[in-house]
């Protein structure tokens, strides 16, 4: 929808928030694969309390902030599933696997049993995103996407499916962003700076399914554990949800085909790199949703095939 970088922003401050824990975890050394610890109470308690609290100011936040200053209406529905030639479908479904996958580790960090951490941590991310999408079906000026709804639980199924399937997630969803040109000529809708471009410009995304090779190897093996292949899509061309713009501003905005683009590149599982330093696993396990760049094959729908040698 219009209201995407809303979606976009709250996606990356959430992340940001709800990483802490898995800081912790790494600082502590607690292993998230085993159910031999006791339940922590005083842990789960708060916990439970930051997750409230985070719950509650950011939702009341959001209302207060955007949607009580556009007229509300009847709860009804509304098709963006055309919009962004679905890279704001992948937001969505990346925003609920790590929401997902951190309330998870909260959990086993909090000392739940690995199964009952795996449906908690996997519906928290369904059921955060859910009431958002649930206050856009009560304002005038959107409404409830089954499109949004539908990435949302994709995200959270790729989380439980794995953790139940293996106990570890083998494959990863990750992002990457780099500046495009397209920003320039629709500044007001796709940012005119550099934090702006990472939110709003969906131009310069791309969506990587990241797998890792060694977890399907015998444990004897030694390729590295670290080094995985990623799948990737993303699109270009954009200056308009639907449709591009002709002019802003009186500025004429030349005629950009819209195209997709799918990668094939290596990856780097940044919370598989052996290290003793609790700050270092900290760090790793922050930043494992990004994209490492590396070298990348592109097949694009204007029927063209690319080498980059190094793409992010």
């Amino acid at each position: 929808m219009m209201h995407g970088w809303r979606t976009r922003l709250i996606r990356a401050l959430l992340i940001l928030c709800l990483s802490s824990p898995m800081v912790m975890q790494a600082q502590s050394g607690d292993s998230l694969n085993q159910d031999t610890a006791a339940l922590r109470k005083g842990r789960l308690t708060g916990v439970l309390i930051a997750q409230g609290t985070l719950y509650v100011a950011s939702v009341t936040g959001l209302y207060f902030a955007w949607y009580s200053d556009y007229p509300q209406s009847s709860f009804h529905l509304f098709n963006d599933g055309g919009e962004w030639m679905q890279i704001d479908k992948c937001g969505h479904a990346i925003t609920a696997y790590y929401i997902s996958r951190i309330g998870y580790t909260t959990y086993r960090w909090s000392g739940v049993k690995e199964k009952q951490a795996t449906w908690f941590g996997g519906l928290l991310g369904f059921a955060y995103l859910l009431n958002i999408e649930i206050l856009d079906g009560f304002s005038s000026e959107w409404g409830f996407s089954p499109g949004d709804l539908t990435a949302n639980t994709l995200g959270s199924m790729i989380f439980i499916g794995q953790q139940l399937a293996w106990h570890e997630q083998r494959f990863s969803l990750k992002y990457s962003f780099h500046q495009t040109q397209y920003a320039r000529y629709r500044p007001d809708l796709l940012g005119n700076n550099l934090i702006q471009n990472m939110i709003k410009d969906y131009n310069g995304h791309t969506y990587w399914i990241s797998g890792n090779i060694s977890s399907f190897l015998p444990e004897r093996s030694k390729f590295p554990k670290w080094l995985n292949i990623a799948v990737g899509y993303g699109a270009e061309g954009m200056t308009g949800a639907f449709n591009n713009a002709t002019g802003q501003n009186g500025q004429p905005i030349p005629d950009f085909p819209r195209y997709r683009k799918f990668f094939l590149s290596l990856d780097v599982d940044l919370t598989r790199i052996p290290t003793r330093s609790s700050v270092l696993k900290g760090i790793f396990n922050v930043l494992s949703f990004i994209k490492i760049p590396a070298p990348a094959i592109e097949y694009n729908t204007l029927g063209q095939f690319k080498v980059h040698g190094f793409f992010y």
